[in-house]
């Protein structure tokens, strides 16, 4: 419990430097807990592994925020926050790579049910243009219904866009968003980012260089440099914090609002404990699992 609130308390105090401006939450009554304060309990708590809202209110009896706000509300508010938490994570993610010219562009699938339950599930499914969506997944060559999260980190870790899109669509359709977000710089992918008229394109528009291994089939066949292949297991190690530490394949949503909310509350606490890492206490910014308080 202290833990909880001593976490919380840095958080709050980071946000609270930024120039950001959070709009008040428009109600009849005046809220008792800010937006600032809301987006920080619930980044806290993301990064305390607590992704269960029944938990964290039972770890918050006894303190100064028990009676701050009720639990149904802050489970609305969390999803009216959306846009906001976005502003956050970006503006961290430009402070942190803003000397950046190397990125890494991956996707990591994220299960909703299992293939046998596809056909009767309705978790997400609120909207037709968002539901989940069957696919085949060659690196573990089986069918399977969920999203996709699409994302592009630094070289050194931190996150500087991601899209999430339903299971069946392919990487590279994920490169149009690219474009309208980066340029000057070198992204690394990996063989599911094979497309020349994509990766022309990219260089043309926003002078972005995709560098994607070769097949062994192609020819002219030339190995990657070690270099390349050090550099991308960045981004795996990054998904395997998601998947252990921030437990980002554990959903508990029943709506769309909700599954995407905490996708970016995860990977947003990551962001913000990254910077905490590198301009408070002066560590390995990748080293997530050390408490901060």
């Amino acid at each position: 419990m202290n833990h909880l609130i001593q976490n919380y308390e840095i958080i709050l105090k980071t946000l609270a430097e930024f120039p950001i401006i959070y709009t008040p939450y428009l109600q009849i009554r005046r809220p008792k807990l800010s937006n600032m304060e809301c987006i920080a309990l619930g980044l806290t708590s993301e990064f305390m592994s607590i992704d269960s809202e029944n938990q964290l209110f039972r770890m918050l009896k006894g303190t100064n925020l028990e009676y701050k706000i009720d639990r149904s509300v802050f489970n609305r508010r969390r999803k009216m926050l959306f846009l906001l938490t976005e502003q956050v994570r970006q503006h961290i993610a430009n402070i942190l790579n803003e000397t950046e010219q190397f990125f890494i562009v991956d996707s990591i699938p994220l299960d909703i049910c299992k293939m046998s339950r596809a056909s009767r599930s309705t978790v997400c499914r609120e909207y037709l243009e968002t539901a989940p969506s069957k696919g085949f997944c060659a690196s573990q060559n089986r069918w399977f219904y969920r999203y996709k999260i699409h994302t592009v980190i630094s070289a050194s870790g931190t996150v500087q866009h991601f899209d999430m899109t339903c299971g069946a669509v392919h990487d590279v359709h994920f490169l149009k968003d690219v474009q309208a977000e980066m340029r000057d710089c070198t992204i690394i992918g990996d063989k599911g980012y094979i497309a020349p008229p994509q990766q022309l394109d990219l260089f043309r528009t926003v002078n972005i260089q995709l560098e994607v291994p070769m097949r062994a089939n192609q020819h002219n066949y030339n190995p990657p440099p070690h270099i390349i292949r050090k550099t991308r297991k960045r981004i795996e190690t990054f998904f395997s914090q998601l998947c252990a530490q921030f437990m980002i394949q554990r959903n508990f949503s029943k709506s769309f609002n909700g599954f995407k909310t905490r996708i970016l509350n995860k990977i947003t606490a990551t962001t913000i404990i990254q910077f905490l890492k590198k301009t408070v206490f002066q560590r390995n910014i990748n080293n997530l699992k050390i408490n901060i308080a």
